[in-house]
């Protein structure tokens, strides 16, 4: 884990502790015994830790291993029967779906927060303040293979009607690999309509500098001075001093949209997704550690209060309700 996402971590446990301490509806369940395993979405990672942290700092015998490698291999390692949880920036694929189905493994789907991806330049890039999706696509689909400057992809640009006019600047990409869920919302909401469109492969191109690696991202996008690249909102939140935001237009024809609580929240920003739990319901019936983290991670002082200290974005009172009721029935 690295060292900006442990703090984010550690800010999540402080603030569930600090719930507790002061004798909100979260406090510490006691005597929890027992280990759970969770992996998944780099995403979701810091919120699953610092729950787990909080939980296990008032219940010595509660041990946890918690990993962020990417939604998909997260998916793998579940569907495998490795893993009691799986973190998710996605829903499940049909696919994914169909391997848990062959192996046995039923689980029970927990939407706990909202999240957006942030599309990213350089803090030196005055060139750019706002991309449609139709620019993003015409920069970053399966079209753009082999272009060196932002100004190769005006041609593609304005045949999908963008009236942006791109700097003759050289693109340096860098994004989430195809591990990621990241790298999966990205294609479904930016690039996927208009590939059908146009008969392409829903994909990014392939000559871009991909990584599972948020802070190897942000690196990458502060490293060059008109570069290009998207994170998750939370994580582009902590590296504001480092990168540049920029607002997303859905179409051409409508406003610009910067990502903030508000706006995704409401889904007025174009890239806005939800945030996942995966648990096991054989492993949490035979494992009461993993019921009891579950129960503490949905508690109502853990989601209102830790998730409106970090920077992902809290249910509405309803979706919660509904989640809660999801897992009151499957555990």
């Amino acid at each position: 884990m690295s060292k900006q996402r442990l703090r984010l971590a550690a800010t999540v446990a402080f603030a569930v502790a600090l719930v507790a301490a002061c004798g909100g509806s979260s406090s510490t369940p006691s005597g929890v015994k027992g280990s759970i395993n969770v992996s998944g979405s780099s995403t979701v990672e810091p919120i699953s830790t610092g729950v787990a942290e909080a939980l296990a700092a008032t219940n010595p015998d509660f041990e946890y291993t918690i990993e962020g490698p990417g939604t998909g291999d997260g998916f793998k390692k579940f569907c495998a029967g490795e893993t009691d949880i799986s973190d998710a920036s996605r829903k499940i694929k049909d696919e994914e779906k169909a391997v848990c189905d062959a192996a046995g493994i039923s689980y029970v789907e927990l939407k706990i927060a909202f999240d957006g991806m942030t599309v990213l330049t350089s803090t030196k890039n005055s060139a750019v303040e706002c991309l449609s999706m139709a620019d993003l696509y015409a920069l970053v689909g399966p079209e753009s293979a082999g272009f060196a400057s932002w100004s190769d992809a005006q041609k593609i640009a304005t045949e999908l009607g963008s009236k942006t006019t791109f700097p003759s600047a050289p693109l340096s990409i860098t994004g989430p690999g195809e591990e990621s869920g990241t790298f999966d919302s990205f294609v479904e909401l930016a690039i996927k309509g208009i590939a059908g469109e146009r008969k392409q492969e829903v994909t990014t191109r392939p000559d871009y500098t991909a990584s599972a690696n948020d802070n190897a991202i942000i690196d990458g996008i502060s490293g060059s001075d008109t570069s290009l690249g998207w994170v998750g909102f939370a994580f582009a939140e902590e590296n504001k001093d480092k990168v540049k935001e920029i607002a997303v237009a859905k179409t051409p024809a409508d406003a610009c949209v910067a990502p903030t609580a508000t706006t995704i929240a409401d889904g007025s920003y174009p890239l806005s997704r939800s945030l996942y739990l995966y648990v096991n319901t054989a492993k949490a019936k035979a494992n009461p550690a993993v019921v009891a983290y579950v129960d503490y991670y949905l508690a109502e002082g853990t989601i209102s209060t830790v998730l409106e200290t970090v920077p992902y974005v809290n249910l509405p009172a309803e979706t919660l309700s509904a989640t809660r009721s999801a897992w009151d029935a499957a555990k």
